[in-house]
């Protein structure tokens, strides 16, 4: 859960930091996060740095949520190898290699997916992670990869459409383990008990075990000629 939480802080203040330390030619709505990563980068180290972050970010959790099924996990890892692969074959100054490529287009399409695989079958299951849930949830996560592509056809918001996806893609995973982790551990109800649970009390008033006992205490009166 740590590690889950931890990736989107990475990623946010790597670009965020990296951002301030480029050239003021640098645009950070038309330009995209690899850039600053990439070999005309100006302290590139520092977006190198996060993108392998969250790739470690998502090794980890991979291993550890144990709550989803294990094709999600694998998914996830998958995600993670890419990221490495991205930051190990950074942009050169002009254009973009084809390993480059493959890596961020493996990793993009992995984390879009990766939602509908995490969806849980068993009971209990929050709603986040129930079939139509998961689905929901992939189809926006396809929408935002769509809205990226098209930008990447000399689109002029590029580097926000990055940003933003990666930020909302990269929280999923630390939303689905604190939804597994309420699962597992909810929240004790009002009741009083070491269960748990409402404890039912008798009913006051008169009842009968009342209304004889009223009838044994009462005086007995005799009635006259008797």
């Amino acid at each position: 859960m740590i590690s889950a939480g931890l990736a989107p802080i990475l990623l946010t203040g790597a670009y965020l930091i990296a951002g301030i330390l480029q050239p003021a030619s640098y645009s950070p709505v038309r330009t995209t996060i690899s850039a600053m990563a990439g070999q005309a980068g100006t302290d590139r180290w520092v977006m190198t740095g996060g993108i392998v972050g969250v790739a470690g970010c998502y090794l980890v959790t991979a291993a550890g949520l144990t709550g989803v099924r294990a094709s999600a996990r694998a998914l996830l890892a998958v995600a993670g190898m890419a990221g490495l692969g991205i930051a190990a074959s950074p942009e050169p100054a002009r254009g973009a290699t084809p390993r480059h490529l493959a890596w961020t287009v493996l990793g993009a399409v992995t984390i879009a997916v990766w939602p509908a695989f995490a969806a849980r079958r068993a009971a209990p299951r929050p709603l986040i992670l129930s079939g139509y849930g998961s689905a929901a949830v992939t189809a926006a996560f396809v929408g935002l990869l769509g809205w990226l592509l098209a930008e990447t056809r000399d689109g002029s918001v590029l580097g926000l459409a990055e940003r933003l996806t990666t930020s909302i893609q990269t929280c999923w995973p630390f939303i689905i383990a604190v939804a597994l982790r309420r699962t597992r551990h909810p929240c004790p109800g009002p009741a009083i008990g070491g269960s748990g649970k409402m404890q039912d009390r008798p009913p006051r008033g008169p009842g009968p075990a009342a209304a004889g006992s009223s009838a044994r205490g009462a005086p007995h009166r005799v009635l006259p000629g008797a």
